[in-house]
């Protein structure tokens, strides 16, 4: 964690729902769903941190709360010096939200309205949204979506349209659920690199949540991982794959070949499977793919290569594991 000043602070924070249903004709039952279970954590000012689980494992609660959409059951929470409850308009103006596939923006209103409405909403003086707006406009890919009715949009395209729209006005804060959803390889890489030149010039804080490892691998050096509404782990990502004290999980490298060959033998992988002239190569998670990959490109007529992640929940599986 960063030692700068704490933008987020949460210290014993509970969220529990009542939840009814059915038991006969005439009886409901009421039982109580515990989504989030005494979380405590800070977040300092510039920091970029992934906050990963399973579904359902309570991380769109924990976000909630952080906004103000939700009031806590228990504890104290805190965004830059605000209960996001009891202050919610005023948080507003310090932070930026993206709610994965929930857009902010105006459904059938052109992409460019959509941001001169929260322009007014936000109050932004003019030379300040037009600085903000030439940037995300040029590095996010949007000048030919102006025009285009927010409905229109694919689901990356409106991705990044509600990336910029959450930056207009400077936030301090920015949650970001699943950017990179409906992306394809070079938008994912574009969305990432405006992100990392966006918390390294304005020092804009984020809290990530996703499913793609690769997001948090590239964005994030703190990682915390939510399940059953507990915080199991927050640390560095290496310290991930071997938390719980189990064998680190693997990430594969797919190599495509030129032609079928017998199978790859490179220091620090082992092939785990081969079809054809494409083969799979494990290796552990938190090691560098970069010397593999020059491996096989010095002694294999290589045609292609990617790397694949271990998934979240295998990870996670892997720790409960170790705690068994």
């Amino acid at each position: 964690m960063g030692g700068g000043e704490v933008l987020i602070s949460l210290d014993g924070v509970e969220k529990v729902f009542d939840v009814r249903r059915r038991v006969s004709l005439m009886r409901r039952e009421k039982r109580q769903v515990r989504a989030v279970d005494g979380i405590s954590f800070e977040v300092a000012r510039g920091e970029m941190v992934g906050y990963i689980g399973p579904n359902g494992a309570g991380k769109s609660t924990t976000i909630k709360m952080l906004t103000g959409i939700l009031t806590p059951s228990g504890g104290r929470l805190r965004v830059a010096g605000i209960d996001p409850a009891r202050e919610r308009m005023r948080l507003a103006h310090r932070i930026g939200v993206v709610f994965g596939q929930r857009t902010t923006l105006w459904w059938d209103l052109p992409l460019k309205d959509s941001y001169g409405l929260m322009r007014r909403m936000y109050r932004i003086p003019a030379e300040r949204f037009a600085r903000n707006m030439e940037r995300c406009v040029e590095q996010l890919d949007l000048a030919e979506l102006l025009d285009v009715p927010v409905r229109q949009l694919s689901l990356g395209q409106r991705m990044r349209g509600d990336i910029a729209a959450a930056l207009l006005h400077d936030p301090d804060v920015l949650y970001l659920d699943e950017p990179t959803i409906g992306l394809d390889v070079v938008s994912k890489a574009k969305v990432r690199g405006f992100l990392r030149q966006l918390n390294g010039e304005l020092g804009t804080t984020v809290l990530l949540t996703t499913h793609d490892l690769q997001d948090i691998e590239q964005l994030c050096e703190r990682v915390m991982v939510i399940d059953h509404g507990r915080l199991m782990y927050d640390g560095p990502l290496r310290g991930l794959h071997t938390a719980g004290g189990v064998a680190e999980s693997e990430r594969t490298l797919v190599v495509d070949l030129e032609r079928e060959l017998p199978a790859i033998s490179v220091p620090g992988a082992r092939v785990v499977k081969v079809e054809g002239p494409r083969q799979w190569l494990a290796f552990p998670a938190g090691a560098s793919a970069a010397p593999l990959v020059a491996a096989v490109a010095a002694d294999y007529p290589l045609v292609d290569l990617s790397v694949r992640e271990p998934d979240i929940e295998d990870v996670i599986a892997r720790m409960y594991a170790g705690r068994g």
